[in-house]
C-alpha cells in the first residue's frame, strides 16, 4: 500500500512540476501587469469612462464602455462603488451594464494569464467577453429604456488601498496583495491539472467535451459555476482540458460562466440588481455562453 502511495505521489509531483514550469511565467506576468495597471492606469480608465457621458454617442456608447470594462483592474466589489458614482453623475444604465458585464469577465491580469492557452483561445476570450458586455448594454437599452436597471443606493467609493506616496512601494504593496489573493488558487489549479493528467483518460474526455458538442457545451457552461474561484487557478485546468480534446467552444462557454458566476461577483451583483434582474442576469449568462460556444465551434 505504501509503495502505491509513493508511486502515485511521484507521478503527481512530476505532472505538477511540468505544469508549473509551463504556466508560472504567465501567472507572474499577469500579476505584474495587473498591479501596474491598477497603480498607474486606473485613474486614466476612470477619466476615459467618465468622459463618455459628455459625448453624444447614444446607444453606440456600449462599445467603448465594454472595451474599457475589460481593462478595469478591480474586482466587482471595487467596481460597483465606482459605477454607482458614475450613475449619480448621469451615466446611462446601458453603458454601465456594458462596462460592468465585461469587467466581470475580463481584466488585464486575466488577459496575461490567458496567453498560456494560446493565441486562438486568447482571441476567443477577448471577443466573446467584449460582445457579452455590448449585448448586455443593448438589452438594458431596448428592454428597460429609461427605467432604472440598477440599485446603487448606499454605494459610494471608499478610500483606495493604493495610497502610499512612494509609487514603487505602492506597486509592491499592490503586487503583494495580488500574490496573496491569487497564489493559493493558482497552486490548487496546477494540482487539479496534475490530478487530471494522471487519472482522467484523454479519450473519454475528448468524446465528452469535443465530439459530443451539444452536451459538451452544456456541461462546460455548467461546471464553470462551481469550479471557478480565481481566473489564474482555472488556466492550468483549461490548458490541460484543451490539450486533452476539449473543443474551443466548450472552453469559451466555461470562460464566460466561470467569472460571471464566481461567488464573490454574484454576491455583489445581487445587491445592485435585486432578485428579478439578478435572475435575468443568470439566464443571460448561461444562454450567451451556450450560443457563443456553439458559434465558436462552427467558426473554428
Amino acid at each position: 500500500m505504501l509503495e502505491v502511495i509513493e508511486r502515485e505521489f511521484i507521478y503527481i509531483s512530476y505532472y505538477f512540476m511540468v505544469q508549473l514550469r509551463q504556466i508560472f511565467v504567465y501567472w507572474v506576468a499577469g500579476m505584474v501587469i495587473g498591479s501596474l495597471v491598477s497603480v498607474f492606469a486606473k485613474n486614466a480608465i476612470h477619466s476615459l469612462f467618465g468622459g463618455l457621458k459628455d459625448k453624444k454617442m447614444g446607444i453606440w456608447g456600449v462599445i467603448p464602455a465594454s472595451l474599457l470594462g475589460t481593462l478595469y483592474p478591480l474586482c466587482m466589489y471595487g467596481t460597483i462603488p465606482i459605477a454607482a458614482s458614475f450613475s449619480r453623475q448621469g451615466m446611462r444604465d446601458d453603458w454601465l451594464a456594458a462596462f460592468m458585464m465585461s469587467s466581470i469577465l475580463l481584466n488585464p491580469q486575466l488577459m496575461l494569464y490567458s496567453i498560456a492557452l494560446g493565441g486562438q483561445a486568447l482571441t476567443v476570450r477577448l471577443v466573446t467577453c467584449i460582445f457579452c458586455g455590448i449585448l448586455a448594454g443593448l438589452l438594458v437599452h431596448f428592454l428597460w429604456g429609461k427605467k432604472a436597471f440598477f440599485r446603487f443606493d448606499g454605494f459610494a467609493p471608499g478610500p483606495g488601498r493604493d495610497t502610499d506616496p512612494d509609487l514603487f512601494l505602492r506597486f509592491l504593496k499592490n503586487l503583494g496583495r495580488n500574490v496573496r489573493a491569487t497564489g493559493p488558487y493558482f497552486l490548487i489549479g496546477v494540482l487539479l491539472s496534475a490530478l487530471f493528467q494522471r487519472y482522467v483518460p484523454a479519450d473519454a474526455f475528448a468524446s465528452l467535451f469535443g465530439e459530443n458538442e451539444g452536451f459538451g457545451l452544456l456541461l462546460a457552461a455548467t461546471i464553470g459555476v462551481p469550479l471557478y474561484a480565481c481566473g489564474g487557478g482555472t488556466i492550468p485546468l483549461l490548458q490541460q482540458w484543451l490539450a486533452s480534446g476539449m473543443s474551443m467552444g466548450a472552453a469559451a462557454s466555461f470562460m464566460i460562466t466561470g467569472p460571471a458566476t464566481k461567488i464573490t461577483n454574484l454576491g455583489a451583483l445581487k445587491i445592485v440588481l435585486g432578485f428579478r434582474h439578478f435572475f435575468l442576469y443568470l439566464i443571460y449568462v448561461m444562454l450567451f455562453s451556450m450560443v457563443s460556444g456553439f458559434i465558436v465551434n462552427l467558426v473554428l
